[in-house]
């Protein structure tokens, strides 16, 4: 993902969806989806639809969670059968990687580990719909022309089964003004696995973003000591899906 230049051009289906509000580019994947605020505090994501997840998942996801977690609160969903869009309502805080936390990045890294510890235990896997084990995620990538190596198809026993964010990379936390998580978005992959699962993409993320050396404190973050099998096995599948 990246962070669009302000001037980036509006697609004609953000400004219908605005409904007269101003715009401003927030998001800009490497798919082509784009996210956009309005001045009335909503977000705008669009994107083609694909395999992988699609925004009408994230809602039912987002809804589901939203009892347990702060997440955002979907106000319209819906897709052309080309496009599809999702429209929520604002929550408090900015993107672990706006450029504000990037230049804090030992204050963003705490805060995205200690939002993910909070989303695992707030979130009740015994109720939990969505499914996100190993076999899921290979069943997912196959239906998208992935194969999965043989080596990754057969998972390390699961240490503790949670239900996870399922795309815990560090933009998918929002931090508030005390630096502290504020809550979470993105969830279209949200399911139950592995709590692992998470921690590695999060770990792993903490590089992209931040820079290299910032691992451990994710992990001190979150409350966990190193597994460095589960950590290797999570971040291999996680490059190959």
């Amino acid at each position: 993902m990246s962070i669009p230049l302000a001037d980036a051009p509006v697609p004609p289906i953000a400004r219908r969806l605005a409904r007269g509000a101003a715009l401003l580019p927030v998001w800009e994947n490497k798919l082509g989806g784009q996210t956009f605020r309005t001045d009335d505090d909503r977000f705008i994501k669009i994107g083609l639809v694909h395999l992988e997840t699609s925004m009408a998942d994230e809602a039912e996801r987002m809804a589901w969670a939203a009892p347990y977690v702060r997440v955002p609160t979907v106000i319209e969903q819906g897709d052309d059968g080309e496009t599809e869009w999702l429209v929520t309502r604002a929550l408090t805080g900015l993107s672990a990687v706006d450029p504000a936390w990037v230049a804090r990045p030992e204050t963003a890294v705490r805060a995205i580990g200690e939002g993910l510890r909070a989303l695992h235990e707030s979130l009740p896997a015994a109720s939990c719909p969505f499914d996100w084990t190993v076999p899921s995620r290979v069943a997912n990538a196959a239906a998208r022309g992935v194969i999965v190596p043989d080596e990754l198809r057969e998972a390390p026993s699961i240490e503790q089964l949670v239900v996870c964010h399922g795309d815990a990379c560090a933009p998918n936390t929002l931090i508030g003004d005390d630096g502290r998580w504020s809550g979470h978005v993105d969830l279209g992959q949200l399911g139950l696995g592995d709590r692992w699962g998470d921690i590695a993409v999060a770990a792993m993320s903490t590089g992209w973003n931040y820079g290299p050396g910032w691992d451990g404190l994710l992990l001190e973050a979150y409350g966990v000591a190193p597994d460095e099998e589960r950590l290797a096995y999570y971040r291999d599948l996680w490059n190959a899906t």
